[in-house]
């Protein structure tokens, strides 16, 4: 098996990885870090955050395991004290028995075609996307398969994924989705409502075959985020959002459903 470990840079989740790579080279296992074939994140969820940026190329080809060392750790199965389980039931899964394969969840991204007056870029995200101002208000004219649905004026615009519904999106007050769900939902970000301003004040979840387009409506400076990449400029034309033909995967050596990890994050 090749893999290669994304640590957070800590103490505690550095020697942890140390500690992996001394159990994977028992079991025979190949550090690689241009292809492997399970990617194992040890910190927490900005760190898978990191490590899935790191291999976006790579994403049809590449399983994610988490093992979390901070207090919150969604995309994450596995605690600091359970690596010698981990290795063991990686190890298992090297067994062409299909009883000892991991099982391989696929979660929902979001695909951004960044338009700007310098070009186009594209990106993925695997949490969400956020529009916000630098130094005012953000006006934006909000477009729905190519047809004009609000224009919006506040803080931002929050786009996520499903399993990025459990982060920021639920801060805004955003709807929990189930990540066997292809959609991306859309929250405002501390919006103007009066008699002259109006946006329709609610989340939006739209499926998988509709898209979004979010045009900046005047000269504005903007920071985008997409995960935990941060751009600001200054020449924004528009943003088309849809959910991404491709997923992510995550590769499950022990149940783990979705709604126990929302109680353990969140209720526990």
């Amino acid at each position: 098996m090749r893999y290669y470990v994304q640590d957070r840079g800590d103490s505690l989740s550095m020697d942890l990885a140390e500690q992996f790579h001394r159990l994977a080279e028992e079991q025979g296992f190949i550090l690689d870090a241009k292809s492997p074939e399970i990617v194992v994140s040890i910190g927490g969820d900005g760190t898978m955050l990191q490590a899935f940026h790191t291999f976006i190329d790579q994403i049809p080809d590449i399983a994610f395991v988490g093992v979390h060392t901070g207090h919150l750790g969604f995309y994450a199965d596995w605690k600091a004290d359970e690596l010698h389980e981990l290795i063991k039931l990686m190890s298992n899964g090297l067994d062409t028995s299909q009883q000892l394969q991991p099982r391989i969840v696929e979660y929902p991204l979001v695909d951004l075609e960044i338009h700007r007056k310098s070009g186009v870029t594209s990106m993925v995200a695997l949490n969400e996307f956020t529009l916000k101002g630098v130094d005012g208000t953000v006006v934006a004219q909000v477009d729905i398969n190519d047809i004009t649905f609000e224009m919006f004026r506040g803080d931002g615009i929050c786009v996520s994924t499903p399993s990025g519904s459990t982060a920021y999106n639920k801060a805004l007050g955003g709807a929990m989705i189930h990540p066997t769900i292809e959609a991306m939902q859309i929250a405002e970000i501390a919006s103007i409502n009066n008699r002259v301003y109006r946006t329709l004040g609610s989340p939006i979840v739209l499926p998988k075959h509709h898209h979004c387009d979010i045009f900046s409506r005047k000269s504005q400076r903007l920071l985008l985020t997409i995960d935990h990449v941060n751009m600001t400029m200054d020449d924004l034309i528009s943003v088309r959002c849809q959910v991404s033909r491709q997923k992510v995967s995550f590769a499950r050596y022990r149940p783990y459903p979705f709604w126990d990890r929302v109680r353990t994050a969140f209720l526990d």
